[in-house]
């Protein structure tokens, strides 16, 4: 028996709490999986998991290699990556989530220039706009917007997502302009789930006068960024989105800034990683190669009052 593919096994199965879910994650079959488990309580001559129809649970023997075993397992990865990296190579797997809007638009072009650097790395990048549990999931990095408040993640911080109202000019030359923020009150506005308040109410920021409230009308709401935009484009709405996401459209002319002196409030953006987990050469260097190049994104600002 591999002790160290073993103890990987078992790891996986107690934090995902099945076999089906362990055996996804690791890319071998439930019957591997299950025979790797009973080779193991058989070495340890003790019961380390109980099973039922649904879940698969540690006992408390279980739950104290767990405890015992996770950071010694990921040290071990960890110093292997360390003298591959000390002889030149990088490699490895990462497992990366984002939301749908900066990492297509931009996390995946960073995660392919990381590959040429570094050929040997393979990456799983996943995007959409939930929240993830890091552990449970497997995943080495998670770029995430707003406060955490998660006690089993760190996160570094690379700045603020500037947020802005635009519209296409074919939108409003057919609706009218926009100079006043309570006319946006009888304008189709195209959003997200998350953007306005429970009451349709869309805040704004003005320098001089400070945050309002404006009940708005939402015609289209969708959880993908890259529909927002294309419905944007088509000439259907008004939409605050992210700065960074419309910056090069902003400057092709295919959208305009409506209010340019309003803006919405900038929400915090993290690159978080589970804490449970020793930092892998591949993805320390992954972390250090793409913070610089998030925050130097036009529209991620280092100060949450920086003017848009």
């Amino acid at each position: 028996m591999d002790l160290n593919t073993a103890l990987k096994t078992f790891i996986r199965t107690v934090e995902k709490g099945s076999i089906t879910g362990a055996a996804r994650d690791l890319g071998i079959s439930q019957p591997a999986v299950t025979k790797q488990l009973l080779n193991l309580e058989q070495h340890l001559r003790a019961r380390l998991l109980e099973r039922s129809s649904k879940r698969v649970r540690p006992t408390a023997q279980g739950m104290e290699l767990y405890h015992a075993s996770r950071g010694a397992i990921a040290a071990i990865d960890a110093a292997i990556e360390g003298v591959r990296l000390n002889n030149g190579e990088i490699e490895g797997n990462m497992r990366i989530h984002a939301p749908s809007c900066i990492g297509s638009r931009h996390l995946h072009g960073m995660v392919l220039e990381f590959q040429e650097l570094h050929p040997a790395i393979t990456v799983d990048l996943i995007l959409d706009g939930r929240t993830v549990d890091l552990v449970y999931e497997n995943f080495d990095l998670d770029i995430r917007h707003g406060r955490i408040e998660a006690q089993d993640v760190i996160a570094r911080r690379f700045g603020f997502m500037q947020r802005v109202l635009v519209a296409s000019p074919g939108y409003i030359e057919a609706a009218g302009a926009i100079t006043s923020p309570g006319q946006l009150s009888d304008h189709c506005i195209v959003s997200t789930f998350a953007i306005e308040t429970t009451k349709n109410m869309l805040p704004l920021i003005h320098a001089g006068h400070g945050p309002i409230e404006i009940p708005v009308r939402p015609a289209f709401k969708s959880n993908d960024a890259n529909v927002i935009l294309n419905t944007l484009l088509a000439g259907r709405g008004v939409a605050q989105v992210q700065l960074c996401l419309v910056a090069d459209m902003l400057a092709e002319g295919r959208l305009v800034r409506v209010l340019p002196e309003y803006t919405v409030k900038a929400t915090e953006a993290f690159l978080a990683y589970p804490s449970n987990k020793f930092m892998r050469p591949a993805v320390r260097g992954f972390t250090d190669f793409v913070i610089p190049r998030l925050k130097a994104l036009k529209g991620v600002s280092q100060n949450a009052d920086e003017p848009v």
